[in-house]
């Protein structure tokens, strides 16, 4: 799966569309916040990952290749 943060965004707006149907019963919105609430717990996850990520290239942008040993490597093996 090739999930974008544009992806989030657009099921956080898919969600918040969802809380502002007035045609729901009070059942159902209450499974929509339970829902929002789980959406934004991992929203917020992924959110973190992305700062922290920028926040590695920006050092990487800042200091070069001197860094590189202090930065966990995504994706290959560790040393």
């Amino acid at each position: 799966m090739k999930n974008k943060l544009s992806d989030l965004n657009n099921h956080l707006f898919a969600q918040m569309e969802r809380l502002s149907d007035e045609s729901l019963t009070a059942e159902q919105i209450e499974h929509e916040v339970k829902r929002s609430a789980a959406l934004v717990s991992v929203a917020d996850q992924i959110s973190g990952n992305a700062e922290l990520s920028l926040k590695a290239a920006k050092l990487y942008a800042d200091h070069g290749d001197k860094v590189l040993k202090h930065l966990p490597q995504i994706g290959g093996p560790s040393e």
